[in-house]
């Protein structure tokens, strides 16, 4: 099934992928589409309603807050903070866990123990209460979130991957690789890597949700990026104080945080359906094509290494 039918099929996935392109695309325009400067200060138009005009003909959208800057200038801009630390640090996590799952899965024995072990010990603490200590151990900054978010979330990508490469490194093309004599790293990363892509990119579209919400939850605290980068976190810990005057301080973030999270859960709900081949149910019927973004890659030598022949081949022809 090509992409373009599976759109079709599934509408929620592409107003996913709509609202997802539009908040990328605020996050990477935001001078050219932010309404307002976001330092700013007018004490005089604070607390102002949405759609309110001031003095000089401008349009708050989303009202003005506290300290009479622009929320919706604000909402912009936070938008790049939430989603980058929430793309890199799945980058960052995602890296390290997909390579300790390839690891772990294949070589097995005291590398699967010694790295199984780590993540149960890991799994032991709540992963915000240990985002949390790290976070003041290591100070609040955009760096820091991100290597706290990253160092807390790479178990999960491990526990599917060596999932995956536990099924895989006993199939057919994987033993023929090791006869033909094929090393290990060129096993790992050429013909077990490839399949288990299909399930490491729908972990990760789920974590990017959850580390949006992570990072919102520690600048709600006041532990993630610093306050004077304005992020929705930060922005609805500072609207929970005029929640009965001022609603759209606390709303506005908070509908921003639930559209990031929601679009990339059903992002990664669709590109489970998408990628899985042994889930037909958006498939039209009779159709046999099936869109793959990572297709299964059989071992094929080249042509310095030896075939493969079955077995007694040669004593039959000796015979002839």
């Amino acid at each position: 099934m090509n992409f373009v039918l599976f759109l079709r099929l599934r509408p929620m996935f592409a107003f996913a992928l709509l609202v997802l392109s539009l908040l990328v695309l605020a996050a990477v325009f935001a001078p050219l589409i932010a309404p307002g400067n976001i330092e700013i200060q007018n004490i005089f138009n604070r607390l102002k309603p949405p759609f309110w005009v001031d003095a000089k003909g401008v349009t708050h959208i989303a009202g003005t807050d506290h300290l009479g800057r622009d929320v919706f200038s604000r909402l912009i801009y936070g938008s790049r903070i939430s989603l980058l630390v929430g793309i890199v640090a799945v980058a960052f996590g995602g890296s390290v866990g997909l390579l300790l799952g390839l690891l772990s899965g294949y070589y097995g024995g005291l590398v699967d123990s010694a790295i199984m072990r780590f993540t149960d010990m890991q799994l032991a603490f709540p992963f915000l209460l240990l985002a949390l200590a790290l976070v003041t151990i290591l100070g609040p900054s955009i760096f820091n979130v991100i290597i706290v978010l990253a160092l807390t979330s790479w178990i999960n990508y491990a526990k599917v991957v060596r999932g995956d490469v536990l099924q895989l490194r006993s199939l057919e093309f994987i033993q023929a690789a090791r006869v033909l004599g094929a090393p290990n790293h060129r096993i790992i990363f050429r013909y077990i890597l490839p399949n288990v892509m299909s399930s490491f990119l729908v972990v990760a579209s789920f974590q990017v949700a959850a580390l949006i919400i992570a990072e919102s939850s520690l600048s709600f605290l006041g532990l993630g990026v610093p306050n004077r980068i304005p992020t929705w976190g930060t922005m609805l810990a500072d609207g929970r104080e005029y929640v009965r005057d001022a609603w759209w301080l606390a709303v506005f973030p908070g509908v921003a945080i639930m559209l990031a999270a929601l679009s990339f859960n059903i992002i990664g709900d669709g590109l489970r359906d998408l990628l899985d081949p042994t889930m037909r149910s958006s498939a039209r019927p009779g159709s046999r094509r099936r869109f793959r973004l990572f297709p299964a890659r059989p071992y094929a030598p080249n042509t310095q290494e030896a075939p493969l022949v079955p077995p007694f081949a040669g004593a039959g022809n000796q015979q002839n």
